[in-house]
């Protein structure tokens, strides 16, 4: 048993990844109308919607059939409007995922691999945790004004802490005797990383990614509600004015569009990475 190799296959063995391959295909047959369904699910309510419209159980003036919807976004687009609020936005996003995220991985390895940093970090976190973080917008503005550097840090805020529970949960968990074993076979601090703690703790560090970003996009609804002069909340601002809620939903659908999209590709990284994995994602 080579050195290089060793700890990888033991912590692939205590993660139950011995399965056969003609299983893993029979599984991935079995989830493929799971799948198809969740592609049509949306496809579902869209037709409850227009049938609710087209019948006058929903008001126009409530909510616009999905065929106005679809009208006003088309007319967004075409103008130039939506694409730049989008790209605005998601300027937002990832540069408040990338500053929540970087320093939720090192905080999270701080406390994950050592009592004092629990004992000294930890508190901090749990207490940021505990804050209603919209209450933070005004001291923010008051400390950063009215650009963007108050958006970019809540959505940061919002960001660090799934990231950083998952990452301290998954670091705890590793297997001891897999520590052990990579002691006893004298692996550098750099092996042990590569070899044991990167594959140990991939699966927990990827569904934190997954609810960052989904708690990126909802610190950027309300981080762009505040003097936002781009971006998709600055463009659901405008319609509130004058009252075009067509609009606005076609603004809040876009949030949900790049929450769906944002899960998706961690979704497919996630099931190329650990694809060692006895159960797939799911």
């Amino acid at each position: 048993m080579s050195v290089d190799t060793a700890p990888r296959g033991l912590v692939a063995t205590a993660a139950g990844t011995t399965a056969a391959r003609p299983a893993r295909k029979a599984r991935r047959r079995g989830d493929l109308p799971y799948t198809l369904l969740r592609l049509l699910s949306p496809l579902f309510l869209l037709g409850a919607w227009q049938v609710a419209s087209s019948t006058g159980l929903l008001a126009e003036s409530t909510l616009p059939a999905p065929g106005t919807i679809l009208e006003t976004a088309r007319f967004l687009w075409e103008n130039g409007q939506l694409p730049d609020a989008i790209v605005v936005s998601l300027r937002r996003a990832g540069l408040g995922f990338a500053l929540g995220g970087g320093v939720a991985v090192v905080l999270g390895t701080i406390v994950g691999l050592g009592r004092l940093g629990d004992a000294l970090v930890d508190p901090y976190v749990q207490m940021l945790r505990a804050l209603p973080l919209f209450g933070l917008v005004p001291l923010f503005i008051i400390w950063f004004g009215i650009k963007e550097e108050p958006k970019i840090y809540l959505v940061a805020l919002f960001a660090l802490v799934p990231l950083y529970l998952n990452l301290v949960a998954a670091l705890r968990g590793v297997d001891r005797d897999l520590v052990e074993v990579a002691r006893s076979l004298r692996l550098t601090r750099g092996e042990r990383l590569r070899h044991l703690y990167v594959p140990a703790v991939l699966p927990g560090v990827l569904v934190g990614v997954r609810q960052s970003l989904g708690a990126a996009l909802v610190a950027l609804v309300v981080a762009e509600q505040v003097n936002a002069g781009a971006g998709l909340g600055y463009l659901i601002n405008n319609a509130r004015d004058v009252l075009r809620i067509d609009i606005i939903v076609v603004g809040l659908l876009c949030y949900a569009v790049l929450g769906l999209v944002t899960d998706a590709v961690v979704r497919a990284f996630e099931r190329a990475a650990v694809r060692w994995r006895d159960e797939g994602v799911r």
